[in-house]
């Protein structure tokens, strides 16, 4: 079975469809529906799958922050695009739980994002720590947007949220197509606070790469939630001072022109 959905060339599908099958024949031998052992557990993944080969998401060199930062800044499309954009820099979570985020989810006064199970890509909550610049951001799209259910509204239908290929063409006017996706402001984020020395596993449970695990997950949303909410403040804070470093937009133009 496992190797045919591999044969669809769904590597990933497979390798879960087979921890799927373990799944339910423990299950089974749980609640006594006449299995006596689990076959699944005598086939590993790497006995019968091709090794997939990791592949990261295309994003900018931390060196070239500046200049990438200064072209958001100076991004002469729709200001919910550009806000868009800024957001994710600064909180930067996955690309479909930004275009997807709700007003209700958002407590300003907490300075706080919570983010539901349903909506995240490991079905647990999550919480993000918002800075005083995410807060300034999301006062201006307030103004924009507050009287609806999404932040980030669809151009065509408001009554649904901003595409992901919104995102994707905004950074391609901006001259970072094959340099920077969405996903991107995750790995730039992840290296530059590495290098700062902040705690792995804060910057871990900020990316919620977190175990699978329901009864661990129920607790971990919350984890950290203090020094996390200082390392957002820190991370908003280099931002700012990065931009700041930007004297004008020569050095953007030279920078999307290499």
């Amino acid at each position: 079975m496992v190797k045919a959905i591999e044969a669809r060339g769904v590597g990933d599908l497979a390798k879960r469809a087979l921890e799927t099958t373990g799944q339910v024949f423990r299950f089974a031998i749980a609640h006594g529906h006449g299995v006596k052992r689990n076959p699944a557990t005598d086939v590993r993944p790497a006995d019968v799958l091709k090794q997939t080969t990791k592949v990261n998401f295309k994003r900018t060199d931390a060196k070239e922050l500046p200049p990438f930062l200064r072209t958001i800044e100076c991004y002469q499309g729709k200001t919910i695009t550009r806000l868009a954009l800024k957001l994710m820099a600064l909180t930067f979570v996955r690309t479909s739980e930004l275009i997807g985020a709700k007003w209700g989810e958002f407590d300003l006064e907490a300075r706080r994002w919570s983010i539901p199970a349903e909506r995240m890509k490991m079905k647990t909550p999550h919480i993000v720590p918002l800075a005083k610049q995410a807060i300034e951001v999301l006062e201006m799209l307030r103004s924009l947007t507050g009287d609806g259910k999404w932040l980030f509204p669809g151009d065509r239908n408001p009554n649904k949220c901003m595409s992901n290929n919104t995102i994707l063409k905004a950074l391609e006017r901006m001259g970072c197509k094959g340099r920077m996706t969405g996903h991107g402001f995750r790995g730039l984020a992840s290296t530059i606070l590495h290098e700062r020395g902040y705690e792995h596993a804060h910057i871990e449970t900020q990316l919620a790469h977190t175990e699978r695990n329901q009864v661990s997950a129920s607790y971990n949303h919350a984890l950290y939630l203090e020094p996390r909410a200082k390392m957002m403040q820190s991370w908003a804070d280099f931002l700012e001072a990065t931009q700041r470093g930007e004297r004008c937009c020569r050095s953007v133009r030279k920078w999307r022109d290499s």
